[in-house]
């Protein structure tokens, strides 16, 4: 059996819950990190039993053991180093957003296209195991032809959550780096992304995006609202960020309260919890028939979606098929953004075309 061999470039946080989905797996093995802060990158790699370690990316690229990258990077740094990747021959996954714009994305599908390797955006939200069952009912017709879906996303604080310091985020708030700003172009993608897995691409959009202070001279793109219309008849959807930073919350990660509600003709979906532990209720609900249940679900933690997601594709690299997101699905995800941010800066409903990805 041959070994997936990757690498992962940028060793922040966040890639304490990629290495999780190569955790113990006799298919694939993290075999080198790279970090502009080498001391960083060391850490993990002692840590994590990794033995090569790189400072400079073009360096590991010509590594010829990596069949595949994880670029845990900035946004501004998506496209560039994307492409030499697929140049380089090898494959990709990219931390969402896919892209700073839309003209950024068609290089990356380009680049894919020509390089015949596989180019993921990674997106775990689509792999949360309630996100999942929610998506399996609805598919099974348990609440009839959906027609509303709400979505919900305010921080807050815990005595237990990770630890960022605002160093860590200051290429998120800065547009030119991070894009349309830390909520609704960041975290906000995984929400689009869900909205396109659950219900389908989109063809309109109307949003209200005002600002709040996160620290003095620093002001973040909350609170917001987000409307949208399905492609297809009568199905809409709204998407909400609040910006609550004394909202006490119970997490071990991020302090993110994501709720969805699903409305269909002959019953509601709730889907609760994500990143945090808010609202005391279960993590996926039904209501029909006049009746309120609890559905059940083993795994709803929220490293589990990173599980899941490295899996689904480690299981395509070996066995082969499409990787969700690939470059044209994350692209729809990203103009659906976009045209999110251009509604609240022109202050008109903007249309957009999009067809799913088949």
């Amino acid at each position: 059996m041959k070994i997936l061999k990757v690498a992962f470039v940028g060793c922040g946080r966040i890639s304490d819950l990629h290495q999780m989905g190569y955790r113990d797996r006799e298919d694939a093995q993290i075999v080198a990190l790279c970090d502009v802060n080498e001391k960083n990158a060391r850490a993990k790699a002692k840590l994590w039993g990794v033995s090569q370690v790189y400072r400079d990316f073009n360096e590991m690229l010509k590594n010829p053991e990596i069949d595949l990258v994880e670029l845990l990077v900035p946004h501004y740094l998506h496209c560039e180093m994307t492409i030499q990747a697929l140049k380089a021959g090898k494959h990709v996954s990219v931390q969402k957003p896919m892209a700073m714009n839309l003209e950024e994305a068609d290089r990356m599908i380009a680049a894919a296209d020509a390089s015949g390797k596989v180019l993921r955006i990674y997106e775990n939200f689509v792999f949360y195991p309630p996100n999942v069952k929610a998506k399996e009912l609805l598919k099974n017709g348990e609440i009839g032809e959906p027609q509303i879906l709400r979505m919900h996303v305010s921080n807050g604080k815990s005595k237990t959550q990770w630890k960022v310091p605002l160093s860590a985020w200051a290429w998120r708030i800065n547009e030119k780096t991070g894009g349309g700003g830390p909520l609704v172009f960041d975290h906000g993608y995984h929400l689009f992304s869900l909205a396109y897995d659950l219900m389908g691409p989109v063809k309109r959009v109307n949003a209200w995006i005002d600002k709040s202070m996160y620290a003095p001279g620093i002001y973040i793109d909350a609170p917001a609202v987000i409307m949208f219309q399905f492609q297809g008849k009568n199905k809409y959807g709204t998407l909400d960020f609040a910006y609550t930073p004394n909202l006490v919350m119970d997490s071990i990660y991020y302090s993110d309260d994501d709720r969805v509600e699903i409305i269909g003709e002959r019953g509601v979906i709730i889907i609760n919890r994500c990143t945090a532990k808010t609202l005391d209720y279960p993590p996926l609900v039904l209501f029909k028939d006049g009746v309120t249940r609890e559905v059940p679900v083993e795994r709803y933690e929220w490293h589990d979606s990173f599980i899941d997601c490295t899996a689904h594709l480690i299981n395509v690299l070996n066995h082969g098929g499409n990787p969700r997101l690939d470059g044209r699905t994350a692209k729809n995800v990203l103009e659906f953004s976009i045209a999110a941010h251009e509604s609240s800066k022109r202050n008109h409903e903007v249309v957009i075309d999009q067809k799913p990805v088949v």
